[in-house]
């Protein structure tokens, strides 16, 4: 078989990525995101993950954060769940349905032990001791199952004399964490608790017009370090997880019936009345006031004008919504990264520019026509592309660039089926069959984490793991001969990684970049504009867009080996 020129380069060169992401706007992930649930931060998603448990992979981990920002030492009121909140994960599995399949609902209860004291914690006693009720729901919605009650929330992780004297608790804080891992009566684990904010990136860069990474010398930080948020953890056996009529253990990647969606909400009754004296009530229907799956989508595309409308929508209200997705197809972030537009104006963004005249012809920036000039002809025939095979859905008009690879990846994944597949074994023509990569395709619904419980772990002690997931996957799967020597189906180390899933460790921040760069497009073969035919693809402006770093590439703690995997919040009297 004749194989790409570039199949033998170096693997640290060529870090080609097929994720089909969205990039970020100038906004960190979910933290504060729209007007509105600014103001609720007890109901703010701040991210999402799902992932094969690595050390347990008959289950699916499945992680919804709440509460950003949170400051480790923020007393005499420390942060915990919110009371008349519902909490709730939503799994979708079957796309011949609109609608979820799998619901999990928390709602939590707050009681104060000991109101005489302004502290938090005094001789055993917990003000604000926090505990929940899991219910599930696996059809649709219409009936609902108590799973566990009275879970125990650990309390903030105020410091030594609150946790671990005997005028405070008289325990350590990680026999509190594991004490607080419980089992449901339906075989679900479950953990609720204050943890490390996992997400990482220079927040006071990327605030600053875009300087990412700090220009003229300045040294990047994780804005997020030394923070906190609430996690609910759950881990969930695959079977539980699986589409109706499905027994089979899930190993085959190509097999469809394997793909899940997954995204978290939390909704408050209608009206809240104050009452003299103090206190509240609540009263009227349950509305969503926010909502997350794939990071920093709303503060992607999503103009301030749309924000708390797109937090009050599902998934499946937007993928009939037009009006947004507009937004995808010509992502503002895009403008910064032209310098036909206004690519000067942030010079952090210089390595990241989009192609304008892929192989001679196509131009992916924003109001340009990208590959809808092929729409109707045979060069698409029988492609995803192809009206035939799904309609109008990717090429559907002109002036719509990105919605050949960044629209589908929020409202459909990724389809095992030309031209989505790595460029390896396609001879040059990027629309032909190449080697197969990943298949989360899920047509039901906007924005959600796509994840195919096929796919094997990549362990995170393997020397192969790698925080750039499929980024690094398509690296491999180009240029390693273990790999790029055959154009047939291969397990490739991260394949497991964001955007198929989420894992913990995944540096989405780089990865969406690098996407919305162009850098998915050249994974499939549409190089950059100094690519000639005579040439190696792996150009300088390719080189440009794999090099490119934030400058945080890491959590600013290790995430533990085991359920729930998030890692201990910070003390109080550890931060700065």
């Amino acid at each position: 078989m004749n194989l790409p020129k570039f199949a033998a380069a170096p693997k640290a060169i060529l870090m080609v990525a097929f994720g089909l992401l969205l990039g970020l706007n100038l906004r960190a992930s979910s933290h504060r995101e729209a007007p509105l649930i600014a103001n609720d931060p007890l109901a703010d998603n701040t991210d999402v993950y799902a992932f094969r448990s690595p050390d347990n992979p008959n289950t699916i981990t499945i992680i919804a954060n709440y509460i950003p920002a949170e400051l480790a030492h923020g007393g005499p009121n420390y942060n915990t769940f919110g009371e008349n909140i519902r909490y709730e994960i939503h799994i979708d599995n079957n796309p011949a349905k609109v609608g979820d399949e799998v619901t999990y609902r928390f709602t939590f209860t707050r009681v104060n032990q000991d109101p005489s004291t302004f502290f938090n914690i005094r001789l055993g006693q917990r003000n604000l001791r926090t505990t929940y009720t899991c219910e599930r729901s696996i059809d649709g919605g219409l009936t609902w199952q108590t799973i566990l009650t009275n879970g125990e929330v650990p309390p903030p992780n105020i410091g030594p004399r609150s946790i671990e004297s005997g005028v405070g608790l008289g325990s350590d804080y990680e026999t509190l964490i594991e004490s607080a891992i419980l089992n449901s009566s339906t075989g679900e684990k479950l953990f609720c608790g204050p943890a490390d904010d996992p997400f990482f990136v220079d927040l006071g860069g990327v605030f600053d017009l875009g300087n990412l990474p700090r220009q003229g010398g300045a040294a990047s930080r994780d804005g997020l370090a030394q923070y906190n948020v609430h996690s609910i953890c759950l881990q969930i056996p695959i079977a539980t997880l699986l589409k109706a009529g499905v027994n089979a253990a899930p190993t085959n990647i190509l097999d469809g019936n394997f793909v899940i969606g997954v995204w978290a909400s939390s909704s408050r009754k209608a009206t809240r009345t104050l009452k003299t004296g103090g206190g509240y009530d609540d009263e009227g229907t349950w509305v969503q006031v926010s909502r997350l799956g794939m990071p920093l989508t709303n503060e992607v595309v999503i103009p301030i004008g749309y924000k708390d409308y797109w937090n009050s929508i599902t998934p499946y209200d937007e993928l009939a919504d037009t009006v947004l997705d507009g937004f995808f197809f010509n992502p503002e972030l895009a403008l910064y990264m032209d310098d036909s537009k206004f690519g000067g104006a942030i010079p952090a963004f210089k390595p990241l520019r989009i192609q304008r005249k892929s192989l001679g012809a196509f131009n992916f920036a924003n109001g340009n026509d990208g590959l809808f000039g092929l729409k109707g002809t045979a060069a698409v025939a029988g492609t995803a592309l192809d009206d035939a095979i799904f309609g109008t859905l990717l090429l559907p008009g002109a002036g719509k660039p990105r919605s050949v690879d960044l629209w589908p990846i929020f409202h459909t994944g990724v389809p095992n089926f030309p031209p989505y597949q790595l460029a390896t074994g396609k001879n040059g023509n990027p629309l032909a069959a190449g080697k197969p990569f990943i298949n989360n395709f899920l047509p039901n619904g906007g924005d959600m984490l796509r994840l195919n419980m096929a796919t094997p772990v990549t362990q995170r002690n393997d020397p192969a793991f790698s925080a750039l997931g499929i980024v690094q996957a398509a690296v491999l799967g180009l240029t390693d001969p273990t790999y790029a020597s055959s154009a047939d189906l291969q397990f490739i180390p991260n394949m497991d990684g964001f955007p198929n899933g989420r894992r913990l460790e995944d540096d989405v921040t780089r990865i969406e970049l690098q996407a919305v760069a162009g850098v998915a497009l050249a994974a499939i073969g549409l190089w950059y504009d100094d690519y000639t035919p005579s040439g190696s693809p792996v150009t300088q402006n390719l080189l440009n867009v794999i090099t490119y770093s934030t400058g945080v590439d890491k959590n600013d703690k290790p995430f533990k080996p085991a359920f729930p995997y998030v890692a201990t919040p910070w003390a109080g009297t550890e931060t700065n």
